[in-house]
């Protein structure tokens, strides 16, 4: 399971997010990697100590009028410095008019000047979730996602123990399916988790002796989801007799990913156990938890009241 970091094209950028291009050299690919922003404000005013210049830079209004009030000879020294740095993009924000002098800074240093008709503070906001989707750590794993009951259950376990069939059972009491067979999972703030499907697998299914289904054809729109938070880990596995398994659910074990830990609970599959429907009382009573509601903690207070007696 190996960690990804993508890097978004400037190209790309400018189709989703529908920049204008005021300077763009050509016959070169330019390319974003951090998912922060850094609003110009004080590199144009001539302070580049500490300047993040490997971000996506922002000119708004604020920035825009007070470069405007500089004189020319300054202006230059300035962008001249400006440019020379490797920035990804400069964006003017409010579809502002980008003097000449920027533009000839440039095509000098061979930067790319986009422009977008958004408000700053709007645009930014836009940018830095478009950002943190595309360029969040993540990595694919192999399971089922469903969302049971409101939480986000990441099926895991050895090919051919039933993910599949058991998130099938699911779907077919009412759940919704995020993936299968394959989990991409994207870390998109340092507490959150998000699975989804690869495109080319997006609502697909494979039922080893039926082969692949169309969820969404099948069961409708309600039965799929694009993506989901996952909040737990349900690991299946083959029925050991030489194994412990916790019985009252007061021990707690956590799996790792993109270094955030998940809960997970091991549940043991054997011929006639009705794991969908133990999927789903696991689901129903880690959100009970979630409300302060520890039916095993509880049960564990009265019998230790009980033996005191």
């Amino acid at each position: 399971m190996e960690t990804v970091k993508d890097k978004v094209s400037i190209s790309q950028l400018i189709d989703d997010l529908d920049l204008e291009v005021v300077y763009m050299p050509e016959e070169k690919e330019y390319y974003v990697e951090s998912e922060d922003v850094n609003r110009t404000g004080l590199p144009l005013a001539g302070y580049f100590e500490y300047f993040p210049y490997e971000r996506i830079q922002i000119i708004g209004k604020t920035e825009y009028t007070y470069f405007k009030n500089i004189k020319k000879d300054k202006r230059e020294i300035i962008l001249d410095k400006f440019f020379s740095y490797e920035i990804p993009v400069l964006i003017v924000t409010r579809d502002l008019e980008v003097d000449s002098d920027i533009i000839e800074k440039a095509k000098k240093y061979n930067r790319v000047v986009l422009s977008s008709k958004c408000s700053t503070t709007r645009f930014i906001n836009r940018l830095s979730n478009y950002l943190d989707n595309k360029l969040a750590p993540h990595v694919t794993m192999h399971g089922v996602l469903v969302d049971v009951y409101g939480i986000g259950v990441l099926i895991k376990g050895e090919s051919s123990i039933g993910k599949s069939e058991t998130a099938l059972e699911l779907i077919q009491k009412g759940h919704r399916l995020v993936a299968d067979d394959a989990v991409e999972i994207r870390k998109v703030d340092d507490s959150r988790l998000v699975g989804q499907a690869p495109e080319l697998l997006k609502h697909y299914m494979e039922i080893r002796g039926i082969g692949i289904i169309d969820v969404k054809s099948l069961y409708g729109v309600g039965a799929i989801k694009n993506q989901k938070a996952i909040d737990l880990v349900i690991e299946l596995e083959n029925w050991n007799q030489q194994k412990y398994y916790d019985r009252l659910g007061l021990d707690r074990e956590y799996e790792e990913i993109l270094g955030r830990k998940i809960e997970k609970l091991v549940i043991p599959v054997k011929p006639g156990r009705n794991t969908s429907m133990i999927i789903e009382v696991a689901a129903m009573n880690f959100r009970q938890r979630g409300m302060g509601i520890d039916a095993a903690q509880e049960f564990t207070e009265k019998l230790t009241r009980v033996i005191d007696k």
